[in-house]
């Protein structure tokens, strides 16, 4: 069987196509930074145009918030103010309104009168209290002092006694020796 051979390249050859090869992977290289290039010059002019308009729309907004917020505030008052004024308008409702109003009125004043009475009360219980333990101190204290009194005037007494009969008994010595020399 006859072989079939590949004919060998000769060093020329060879380098002739490591030239080819480089110049193909330079021309990539190149066209890939241009790409890039201009991939990162379209996204840079796309985020400025964007956030340019992000900042138009951000003023934009705010416009318009400052006129909106009057007109919804406005409209909000009038709403309530047509809702208060709706069961006043024919004198049938007119009448239910206002007794159910006096109804709501005095149910309030009942509870704010439970509520006066209960705190009243616990005002007065908390002042009798506060009497009663005073008194107690008070009594306490006087019991106290009344009795050192007692007891400090007995001991006095017992001591005023015993020196009256030290002074007496020294009286009748000095007497009895005085007595004989005159």
């Amino acid at each position: 069987m006859p072989t079939q051979s590949t004919p060998r390249r000769t060093s020329t050859a060879r380098s002739a196509s490591a030239k080819k090869a480089a110049a193909t992977r330079r021309r990539s290289a190149s066209t890939r930074r241009t790409r890039s290039t201009a991939r990162s010059t379209a996204r840079t002019t796309g985020q400025r145009a964007k956030a340019e308009a992000t900042g138009l729309q951000a003023v934009v907004q705010q416009a318009e918030r400052a006129v909106l917020i009057p007109v919804g505030a406005t409209l909000t008052a009038r709403d309530n103010v047509v809702e208060t004024v709706k069961p006043f308008v024919q004198p049938d409702t007119a009448r239910r309104e206002v007794e159910r109003l006096q109804r709501r009125v005095r149910t309030n004043l009942r509870k704010f009168e439970r509520r006066g009475s209960t705190d009243r009360n616990r005002a007065e219980r908390r002042v009798k209290r506060t009497r009663t333990q005073i008194e107690r101190e008070l009594r306490q204290r006087r019991n106290q002092v009344q009795r050192a009194v007692r007891r400090n005037r007995r001991e006095l007494e017992r001591d005023f006694r015993g020196v009256r009969r030290d002074v007496g008994r020294n009286f009748d010595r000095l007497t009895s020796d005085v007595t004989p020399l005159s």
